[in-house]
């Protein structure tokens, strides 16, 4: 019991359980926007158009982020159609092989049970397994920059052969390329601040000898450089928009509307590791007291490597890199979870019983007094439109909670003679029940994506028909129906691309309700989804409108001969 790791049969079964978890789990929930349906639509679009250099989105030219995610989606689509499993694929294989570095590295790095702990640490993480399970780039770059990270600790321990040092030192020069296509130079420049940094912290010089400076270099180039040449010489605009407003304003301003006070991802962290919040810091202590537990690690060109170090520093700079960042999202500080996974798994291999029960206890403990306050949970609901679907999550909020506060009491209890099992508990309960989580929020989620509307609206709908999105940008239902909408006063995030097409859109309701009259006498149909606010705007104006369907979030209007007046939509209505 005590070395579970070493049974090939209890590995492999819990291996498969967990894998058909992970992959239902991909297709199980409607794609919630902004993210999920945004990266989908951009995917279909790129299938649809075979335009693989220029990225849009909604028919608009989108050069926020490189199209590395897009790419993937794209291919996915192409082999398998569209759906919500093959839009998260990418991200659940990009979660599935930071669990699988994770584990190696620490097997071949330090030991064959650390590399057991790593998998199952961060395969249970609240904020990894949730978000592997995301259609959003975070998760691609955090698992490009788990190979940089990976192939980093691997090329530089110490029994690499130079063979082998050289072809792990290329797959991380490989990575931070693939880091760069996915979401752009903090690919690059976050493991290079890291590696300067952990250079003068650990002493280890000699470690730029054993980089292969000019191998990966041009291997780096050759991975990165295609796309950007491509996309800059057919749109001149892309690098400024690029590499000025997207990296350095994003940085060092608020310009995209998503500041933050310096504690933000504090909360997150802590939340995010759970169920390892009880030996969180025990964990990050390993980086501190490595070279003096262990020597160092003598490289076969001299200097002495420690790798826990490497993975304080990763874990720490680019968790202060986002805190001080203008523009805070909770998804960038993905990909430090695998590097603190290796340093709690390091932890965990010399920790006693006290200290698993500790860990068991801050699950158990907060788990219980969760369940005595879900019943108010219906209560935080906004509205009542939103309290049956709030009161639907209810049951998986009472089944989460109660599989947390099983696994930390099984975990207290196994800690002083079954350790390997009382972790392995630990792990399994906290992994199916943020899956729980994620599954019992969906009611919300097709809310969001308006997905409810997609009958009403197929029916209506012809391959000629235009449909205008007023005062507001719908994320999810492009995706879901197949078309491209016009845009019409509300620019959101597609500022940058109307400003180059500007043909594409409506940049105010007056020229919407003129094309809107005009088609109406000529008998064409129109379908609109309209803001609320402005829907009210609208029906002051007496607009043609025939109601299809409505929610708190948008109107559903068609205009066609048989449209009545507004008056008339509302009487109706009622």
């Amino acid at each position: 019991m005590r070395d579970l790791y070493k049974s090939k049969a209890f590995v492999w079964t819990l291996l498969i359980l967990f894998l058909l978890v992970w992959f239902y789990m991909l297709g199980a929930r409607t794609l919630v926007p902004s993210d999920e349906g945004r990266y989908a639509e951009m995917a279909r679009e790129m299938v649809a158009t075979q335009d693989w250099i220029t990225t849009r989105l909604n028919g608009i030219k989108y050069f926020e982020k490189p199209p590395l995610q897009t790419w993937m989606n794209a291919v996915t689509f192409e082999l398998f159609g569209l759906g919500e499993w093959q839009a998260r694929l990418w991200t659940g294989l990009c979660g599935l092989l930071g669990i699988g570095l994770a584990a190696y590295t620490g097997t071949r790095v330090m030991n064959g049970r650390v590399g057991f702990y790593a998998a199952l640490v961060l395969g249970s993480s609240f904020f990894w397994a949730g978000m592997g399970h995301i259609n959003t780039l975070d998760m691609g770059l955090a698992g490009m920059m788990t190979i940089t990270l990976c192939a980093l600790l691997l090329g530089q321990r110490n029994d690499a052969s130079r063979e082998s040092q050289r072809n792990w030192m290329l797959l991380c020069w490989a990575g931070m390329a693939l880091a760069v296509l996915s979401k752009g130079l903090i690919g690059i420049v976050l493991p290079g601040a890291v590696l300067v940094l952990y250079t003068f912290f650990a002493r280890d010089w000699a470690i730029w000898k054993r980089l292969h400076l000019i191998k990966g270099l041009l291997l780096f180039f050759v991975i990165t450089t295609p796309w950007f040449v491509a996309v800059s010489l057919k749109n001149p605009e892309f690098p400024e928009f690029f590499f000025i407003h997207e990296h350095f304003q994003r940085f060092t301003s608020k310009i995209h509307s998503r500041p933050g006070p310096w504690y933000y991802f504090i909360p997150i962290l802590l939340l995010g590791i759970v169920p390892w919040l009880g030996v969180f810091f025990q964990g990050l202590w390993q980086g501190v007291r490595d070279q003096r537990d262990n020597g160092g690690y003598h490289s076969i060109n001299g200097g002495r490597f420690q790798p826990r170090k490497m993975l304080l520093v990763w874990s720490v700079f680019i968790f202060v890199f986002f805190s001080i960042s203008g523009s805070k999202l909770p998804s960038y500080i993905l990909p430090i979870f695998p590097a603190l996974a290796l340093l709690i798994a390091s932890y965990l291999e010399r920790a006693d019983h006290k200290a698993l029960a500790w860990a068991g206890s801050l699950v158990a403990v907060p788990s219980a007094v969760a369940l005595a306050f879900i019943p108010r949970v219906p209560l935080m609901a906004k509205s009542d439109f939103a309290r049956p679907l709030v009161e639907a999550h209810v049951p998986y909020l009472y089944a989460a909670a109660l599989l947390f506060f099983v696994g930390g009491v099984t975990a207290i209890r196994l800690a002083r003679q079954h350790k390997d099992a009382a972790i392995t508990a630990l792990a399994a309960t906290a992994f199916v029940a943020g899956q729980l989580l994620l599954l019992g929020h969906d009611p919300q989620g097709r809310y969001s994506a308006g997905v409810d509307h997609v009958p009403a609206l197929q029916a209506e709908l012809k391959p000629e028909t235009p449909i205008y999105v007023v005062g507001r940008y719908e994320q999810a239902l492009p995706f879901y129906l197949q078309r491209t909408m016009i845009m019409v006063q509300h620019a959101d995030e597609l500022s940058f691309g109307l400003k180059q097409e500007p043909q594409l859109w409506l940049p105010t309701v007056d020229a919407f309700v003129a094309q809107w009259v005009a088609d109406h006498a000529s008998g064409k149909k129109d379908i609109a989804i309209v803001d609320p606010t402005v829907y009210q705007q609208l029906q002051q104006r007496q607009l043609p409108m025939r109601l299809i369907g409505q929610d708190p979030r948008r109107v559903i209007v068609a205009n066609d001969p048989a449209a009545p007046a507004a008056g008339q939509t509302n009487k109706a209505a009622q």
